[in-house]
């Protein structure tokens, strides 16, 4: 079990290096823009959360490795933070941003796996996955698109920075298909049950999303998302569904 969580873990950092290296380098010799970047950043770690699942035997190691993962490179980064190279790379839009939401995510990816396959049992880790795509992959869009295509503000006082109705459609858009789509393909569950929950979770992660402020959605979102999730495959369990 040792050896293979130690594979497991190699194959992680393959992972990122595979994937991760290759967006440094064109960052860093300005072949990327800079939103491209962050949320390509973004992407690839939201998509860890595959690996996170599936390659460790149990969800105590898979959080020992998502916190361990976010000291070490918590660390090299406030090694190398004052570099010319850190600055290349950099996606920050204000002093710290890049640690902190490091940090964030990270904390946020072990919560999940936690309660969703810790606390709940491996039955439920799916809606870890669930969760975590759906945000990533929704967020996203949503930066994408209002930046690109945003002509329609949305006017409210609770609002954090410029938000658009076209960036939280394409929210509620690309979440709700990432949800039906990883319950039937991950979870194995019926196409209707798939498409109900995916029609009533993905506008709580809209909204949700459209009234955090701070980067806080990288918490919020996924904690909505799953809850909603669970809450509802729950109720067609009761059901006999």
């Amino acid at each position: 079990m040792l050896q293979d969580d130690l594979i497991g873990f190699g194959l992680l950092i393959a992972y990122f290096v595979v994937v991760g290296v290759p967006l440094l380098f064109l960052k860093a010799v300005d072949r990327l823009p800079l939103e491209i970047a962050r949320k390509s950043y973004h992407l690839v770690i939201t998509f860890s959360i595959i690996p996170m699942l599936r390659l460790f035997s149990s969800w105590a190691v898979a959080v020992f490795v998502a916190l361990l993962l976010m000291v070490v490179v918590y660390l090299i980064l406030a090694r190398i933070e004052d570099t010319t190279f850190f600055r290349r790379i950099a996606v920050e839009r204000e002093s710290g941003e890049f640690k902190r939401s490091l940090v964030i995510v990270q904390v946020t990816i072990a919560t999940l796996i936690f309660v969703f396959w810790g606390l709940l049992g491996a039955d439920w880790k799916y809606v870890a996955l669930v969760a975590v795509l759906a945000w990533g992959l929704g967020d996203a869009a949503a930066a994408l698109v209002g930046k690109s295509f945003g002509r329609n503000p949305i006017q409210h006082r609770w609002l954090d920075g410029k938000k658009t109705y076209e960036g939280t459609f394409a929210m509620f858009a690309v979440a709700g298909t990432v949800i039906f789509s990883t319950l039937i393909l991950y979870a194995q569950q019926p196409w209707h049950i798939s498409l109900f929950v995916a029609l009533l979770a993905a506008p709580v992660g809209a909204v949700v999303e459209l009234f955090s402020h701070r980067g806080l959605d990288t918490i919020t979102v996924p904690l909505a998302v799953g809850f909603s999730v669970l809450v509802l495959m729950c109720i067609f369990t009761l059901l006999g569904a």
